[in-house]
């Protein structure tokens, strides 16, 4: 199957990792691609199992989508990667496999990767008025604002981000740090005299 996958247009490369296939592609043709694994009977992929983003910051194409596979009737599963950048639109495979809407949804949501002929592209873990996208990796921690339900006003309000505990360094050598009798601690009994 990686020999035949090879040779089809859009493919740029193929490996078998950890026992399944993994194909890389380019944006041109990717519909046609995904069309011919479902349809072509050397392939059967008749489902996609899940689509999901991948956050690479270093990289200049920092997001990869990454398409999982399956075809039932052959008993095997593919791995289709395709690398992409903020503004580049990546084409949608709605019309190949609708279910695929749900989750190219999903990666705008959670990394802000945008899918071309997508008729659905709005929110659907975060709320609508959300900022940023969760799952980057340059995402704060902390993120913007945070979303409690205010008593008083009788509704839900949106506040910049209260951090309650001052940031703390730890230096990981003890986790016992502000324990300073504790037998076997090398921090406890360093600068004692010998």
């Amino acid at each position: 199957m990686a020999v035949a996958i090879r040779t089809l247009p859009g493919v740029t490369d193929v490996a078998i990792e950890k026992g399944e296939l993994v194909a890389q592609a380019g944006r041109d043709g990717l519909v046609a691609l995904m069309t011919t694994l479902r349809d072509d009977p050397r392939f059967a992929f008749e489902q996609v199992m899940d689509i999901c983003g991948v956050d690479w910051p270093e990289r200049a194409e920092r997001f990869d989508v990454v398409y999982n596979l399956l075809s039932v009737s052959l008993n095997q599963r593919a791995r289709v990667i395709l690398h992409t950048d903020e503004a580049a639109a990546v084409p949608s495979v709605c019309g190949v496999w609708p279910v695929a809407t749900w989750w190219e949804r999903e990666a705008w949501d959670l990394y802000g990767i945008i899918f071309s002929g997508q008729p659905d592209l709005r929110r659907i873990l975060t709320d609508y008025g959300f900022d940023g996208h969760p799952l980057r990796k340059d995402f704060p921690l902390t993120g913007y604002v945070e979303v409690r339900y205010d008593e008083d006003r009788k509704q839900v309000v949106y506040e910049p981000v209260k951090l309650t505990q001052d940031f703390r360094s730890f230096d990981f050598l003890s986790p016992w740090e502000a324990m300073t009798s504790l037998p076997g601690d090398e921090k406890a009994h360093k600068g004692e005299a010998s």
